[in-house]
Order: C-alpha cells, then structure tokens, then sequence
C-alpha cells in the first residue's frame, strides 16, 4: 500500500514542504530515497525500537521511502516521526485516511517519546501558506510554532499520541498562545541594567548616543575598567523590538534550535559575543550545507567583539561587506542562501599589547612603535565602518563605593526611542535607510546642514587634531544623532563639540 505524508525542510531560513511517500510490498528490505543524510538514513534503528517498544512491528516486508523533491538534500532526524506514521499506516497496522492534511515532524527516542527539533516556526509559516490542517509536532517545539495564526499546532510528548489521533479519532489539544501579549510582558525583562555601572558617566552618555542612531562603537581601555560590563547592557537601552523584527529575530534562532524549550517569540534583541578564536564560517554562516553565523544571530541586536585585534585578520575582514549591506549571501555549486545581519557591532580592545595607555606612572608600558604595530591589526575599512570610537578610563575609589544609583535602562531607552522615531519619520521615503548610522553621504548632505559656526569649529578642530578625511562624515553622522536626542532640527556647533569628542583613533599622534 502507498501512503503520502508531509514533512519540511528549511533552507536558509525559509522551509520547504517535503512529500513522503511509503510504499510497502512483498519482499524484503529498506530502500529510503531522495538524497538523505546519514542522520536521516539511520533513522529505520530508532524507527524500529520505538515501534516494538509501543507495541507495534516493523513490518517485515519491502519497504520504499521517497522524498521529494528528490535533488534537494534532507537532514536531520525529525523525519523519524513521519516515517514511522507512513510505515504504520502503508502496512495497514493504523487508519490514517486524513494524514495528508497534516505537516508531520519530530526526532524519535526508542521509548517512543519524542525529541525537539530545529526550524519549527519557518516550517508552520510555510505550512499555513501551503494550506495544510495542522502541524503535528514535539510538545518542545509548539510555543514556536503556534506564533503562527490559522494553522492547528499539535504538541505530543510520544507517537502513541499521535496513533491514537488518527486510527482511534482520540483528541489532541492545540497549543494556542498570544504572541502579541506574550511579546509585551517580556519585552521589558533586561537581565543587565546601566544603573548597576559605577560612575562611567561619559562612557554611558556615549552608548547612550550609539544606541539611537545605530552607530558601532569601539571601547578602547585597560583591563578592569567595564567595557564588558557596558557592552552587555547595551541591548537593553535599544528601542524595543517590533514585532516583525521579533519574528524574523526568532526565525533564524530557530532553524539554528537555539530557542529555549517552551519558548515562543523572542521579545529581548539578541547579544552575542563570540570568543577571538572563532573561525569566519562561524561568524559569517556557511558550510557544506549553510548555517547562519554569529552575525545573523545578532540580526537585530548586537554583536560583540571582546579584544578586537586579538581576532584573525581574516575573520574581520569577512564582516566588512555585511556590514554594510545588513545581510550576508552564502554561495555553494547547487544553491544560494542569503541571511539577515542588521545588527550593531561594539568591539572592545586594551590600548596596547601589555593592556594599558601610555601614561607615566602607568602599571606597565609598551614603546609606541608596539602599540602601533598593536593597533594596526585592525585594518583601515574595518575602522572605517565604526562611527564613534571612545577611551574607557578605570573607575576611581570614591565613584565604586558610592552608594547612589545611576540612570535606570529604562529611562535611557525612552530617550533613545524618541531619537529613533525623529529617524524613522525623516527617512520613511528612503527604503533601505531607517536610522541615521546608514545615512549615505547624499543624506548627509541633505540632513546635517551646519551655519558657519559649526563648519568652523569643525574645520578647526580637522586641523588642530589632525583628524583624518575618514572622520568628517562620521562626526556629522553622530552630530545629528546628538541633535535628535535634544530634538532639534538643526545640527548645533554644540552637537558639533560633542561628536569631535568620539573619534579617537583618527587623531594623529594619538598613539605617542
């Protein structure tokens, strides 16, 4: 008898319907066909435990496995429950008239109990856009999946379950949530929040600045003086996610299976900090079959690159083009996958190859010429796409032992929400620029006019400083960045002082 179920595969981050055929005859042996993995290959082992372990057999007949579309490759082991349904109801052990109305996933446990799986909300998506009843799934997995409106989500903790449902008619309870309600009661919840940082006041105004237009940022400072402690608290004072970036935030989590068990919509922006010795497949996405990397896991929120110089050229030389287009395209002979990357990045780094500036009297010293050759494991365009670049000093005695809290992350996130807003109204007509980080220099042109003060205090501190042509558009990219937390119109010469302020790097001499 041929039986036909439906299971998915997903690809980048979007899911393919993949059609099961089982067809079981007279003979003898297992031909499963359609370009499997050995993960799927293996799965007749648990497929036959489980069913002998529930009180089922695994027939003893020829049995003929297809997966269609047959080029495209299967991985995985969350076809196991498909296949077991489709072996049961081709050797007529069950009735399954109505299987066909249903995407059907899950890995098996030789018990019969049923294991997670990956990619479950891409794989509702596209069963609700193909019109199928239901997806029956792990009882891990149905938070996710039951974001989806207007598709039935069935969570089972075993395949007895799953029998019962169609040979017997038994009930099987749908999993419904509110994503929407659910997003709101957390969206709030920040695990690290700015009032915890001692002193640190200029270094907060400064992520503070970050966070309403977008801008990367570079923390340069000595070991122990909190660039870690303030770039994890970063998130929480960026303006809440919106629904739709919720759920592209939480698709590409998902097809990687790095949600929380009984987790539905991600509501906190991603943060993610990778060690330095992380390989550029890791961090961009790629492989033989491709993942997304560090980079689209921090799509937006944030990435964080501790010790910056301490990481391959070559890795961060990968970053360069997503960083500028907000997505990454993995190319292999047969296929192109593109993933997400809209996030900000914040690299941390020490001044000098024994951890501290220059300073006389400082713990330890390195000669000039070792810091340059330290710094200059960064290259030029990296440098060039990180708009405000900052000295973080230690904090002295009297602020650590003080007993007064700073500013809460929530107060500082309204400010930066308001700033966003101003963004969002000015640049609605312009499709790919949301905030004022991506502001090309045709925008600049058109949204940072200065009067003759501001040009003439910049043109003077261009020459006193000795700052780099580099640094002009990204002073004024940050200049109307500061204009819009105050809410002006205009770009001030004190928008202007300010912005002059967080370019460290490109000061010549800074080094000596």
């Amino acid at each position: 008898m041929l039986v036909k179920i439906y299971g998915s595969a997903v690809f980048g981050v979007e899911a393919t319907t993949i059609t099961i055929e089982v067809n079981v005859v007279t003979g003898i042996g297992y031909h499963l066909v359609g370009l499997p993995d050995n993960a799927v290959k293996e799965s007749s082992y648990r497929i036959a435990a489980a069913l002998q372990n529930i009180g089922y057999k695994f027939p003893g007949k020829k049995i003929i496995v297809n997966m269609a579309p047959a080029d495209l490759r299967k991985e995985g082991s969350a076809y196991d429950l498909s296949f077991a349904m489709g072996i049961l109801a081709a050797s007529e052990q069950i009735k399954a008239e109505n299987i066909g109305d249903f995407i059907i996933m899950g890995e098996l446990s030789l018990d019969g109990s049923l294991q997670p799986i990956k990619g479950a909300l891409p794989i509702a998506i596209k069963a609700k856009e193909e019109g199928f009843k239901g997806f029956i799934l792990p009882v891990q997995n149905a938070k996710e999946a039951a974001i989806v409106k207007g598709l039935d989500v069935y969570g089972v903790e075993n395949i007895l379950q799953v029998i019962k449902f169609f040979n017997e008619g038994a009930s099987l309870e749908p999993t419904v949530i509110n994503p929407r309600e659910e997003f709101y009661r957390n969206i709030d919840n920040n695990d690290h929040d700015f009032a915890d940082v001692k002193g640190q006041e200029s270094i907060k105004r400064c992520m503070e600045i970050a966070a309403a237009g977008g801008h990367n940022i570079i923390l340069i400072g000595p070991p122990g003086a909190g660039k870690t402690m303030l770039a994890k608290r970063l998130p929480g004072i960026l303006p809440p996610m919106t629904l739709r970036e919720a759920l592209e935030t939480t698709k590409i989590h998902s097809v990687v299976g790095r949600l929380k068990e009984n987790k539905g919509l991600m509501s906190q922006r991603p943060f993610r900090s990778p060690h330095h010795t992380i390989s550029d497949v890791a961090l961009v996405g790629g492989g033989a079959y491709p993942q997304p990397g560090e980079i689209s896991l921090s799509h937006n929120g944030v990435l964080f690159l501790d010790e910056l110089p301490e990481f391959k050229r070559s890795v961060l030389e990968v970053m360069r083009q997503p960083l500028e287009d907000r997505e990454v395209t993995i190319s292999r002979a047969k296929f192109t996958v593109t993933y997400p990357s809209s996030f900000m990045l914040v690299a941390s780094m020490n001044p000098s190859p024994s951890g501290y500036f220059n300073e006389p009297g400082g713990p330890a010293s390195s000669s000039p010429a070792e810091m340059q050759r330290y710094m200059s494991r960064i290259s030029g365009p990296l440098l060039d796409r990180i708009d405000i670049h900052i000295e973080v000093t230690p904090v002295p005695f009297d602020k650590l032992s003080e007993d007064r809290k700073g500013e809460s992350s929530n107060t500082i996130r309204e400010r930066v929400s308001k700033a966003r807003q101003l963004q969002t109204a000015r640049f609605e007509n312009f499709g790919n620029v949301h905030y004022n980080a991506q502001m090309s220099v045709k925008h600049i042109r058109e949204f940072c006019v200065l009067d003759d003060s501001s040009k003439q205090l910049l043109k003077t501190a261009m020459e006193r400083l000795n700052l780099s042509a580099r640094a002009y558009d990204r002073i004024l990219k940050v200049s109307r960045t500061i204009a819009d937390l105050e809410a002006s119109d205009k770009v001030k010469d004190v928008h202007i002082s300010e912005a002059i302020q967080y370019r460290s790097l490109d000061r010549e001499g800074w080094l000596g």
